[in-house]
């Protein structure tokens, strides 16, 4: 008896052990991307020292604008570095369900893409970037349309679709996942929104979500997963259900 469990035991523990490996392997492989990302800079700094010399007055005024420039010149250089990675090495998931632990090949992506994306997408929202921030969504595998305003947070590019004409309001959320700590699971699933949407500011789409053209979510609208916003309605609220708009006749 006492032997079956320490068999159980060490098997746990060498689980618990390839677990951790993977994790500082996340860990070391965002080290590496984010650091080449940084490397242009470190080539603009190096020049800008080698062939400016500060003994003017002149010099030190422009030393604000560089040191600005700089961490502007810092954060493209990281969206398009570390986007071309992704894309390049094809760090992408799909819709499922999946053991959360980095020994699942998918969890393992999903968490290492988190890693990289989570830090430049809350820095995008410090800073706008215009169309940058489409640039950059759509090598993670975002597909956008023409047109599209994609204001709020996208939390699963890869696994989410905008159409033409569509507007994302200030501040909502889109999900493409969900988390179950209970059973240590990931559930993906994608979410569609069609053309010549709006999802209002504050709002929140689970996974699964399906919009279809010229359907409208009010502000602070919350849309469970799975659910499909019919063409043509209007929809709010916490769960959103549909808005019956009355039109006044005129006396």
């Amino acid at each position: 008896m006492n032997g079956t469990k320490n068999k159980i035991s060490k098997k746990t523990t060498k689980q618990m052990q390839k677990s951790t490996i993977r994790l500082l392997s996340i860990s070391f492989m965002s080290f590496i991307i984010f650091s080449i990302g940084l490397l242009p800079v470190a080539l603009l700094i190096f020049v800008v020292f080698k062939f400016v010399t500060f003994n003017t007055l002149f010099y030190y005024i422009l030393l604000p604008f560089l040191f600005i420039f700089s961490l502007w010149f810092s954060l493209v250089s990281e969206i398009l570095i570390s986007g071309a990675i992704i894309k390049l090495f094809n760090i992408k998931y799909s819709e499922g369900q999946y053991e959360y632990s980095p020994k699942n090949k998918t969890a393992f992506k999903w968490i290492f893409l988190c890693q990289l994306y989570t830090p430049i997408r809350k820095l995008i929202e410090i800073v706008p970037m215009g169309y940058l921030k489409i640039i950059y969504l759509k090598l993670l595998g975002m597909k956008i349309g023409q047109n599209t305003l994609v204001g709020g947070v996208i939390k699963d590019p890869c696994v989410t679709e905008i159409g033409d004409d569509v507007t994302i309001g200030e501040y909502a959320i889109l999900y493409a996942h969900i988390h179950n700590n209970e059973e240590k699971s990931i559930t993906i699933k994608k979410v569609k929104i069609g053309n010549r949407c709006i999802v209002g500011a504050g709002s929140i789409i689970m996974p699964g979500v399906v919009m279809e053209d010229n359907a409208i979510l009010a502000a602070g609208g919350v849309v469970t997963k799975n659910r499909v916003l019919k063409k043509n309605k209007v929809y709010g609220g916490n769960p959103a259900k549909e808005i019956v708009i009355t039109k006044k006749i005129k006396k």
